[in-house]
């Protein structure tokens, strides 16, 4: 056996990291992407490791699932520091459209799809 395959449990518990908190003040979805607002200003001392990780990660849009895998983190995490970051400015988040898609255009891809 290696030394990879008994790797020790993470040091700090995920409440501890978001301070006890479990919800974040908006319900980002999975998909909704994370962008750093202000390339270059960096998050202050007072923040977790967790919140600079994800401002120094989002240089380039990446969604909050794509966000908590790499920080090896729950996404209930990912979602409390996004909003945190979001609500101070360090982080622009877009959710993408609460409109369903058209019908119609949906069996139209369908069809093409079929025609494959």
């Amino acid at each position: 056996m290696t030394g990879s395959e008994h790797e020790p449990g993470p040091v700090v518990r995920p409440y501890a990291i978001t301070g006890g908190r479990t919800r974040s003040q908006h319900a980002y979805p999975l998909e909704a992407l994370v962008l750093t607002s202000a390339i270059g200003q960096k998050p202050g001392p007072s923040r977790s490791p967790e919140a600079r990780a994800i401002c120094e990660l989002c240089t380039k849009s990446r969604s909050i699932a794509e966000v908590a895998a790499h920080l090896r983190v729950p996404i209930g995490v990912v979602r409390v520091l996004v909003g945190d970051l979001a609500g101070d400015g360090l982080v622009l988040v877009h959710e993408g459209s609460a409109e369903a898609p058209d019908n119609q255009l949906l069996e139209r891809v369908l069809s093409g799809l079929r025609r494959l």
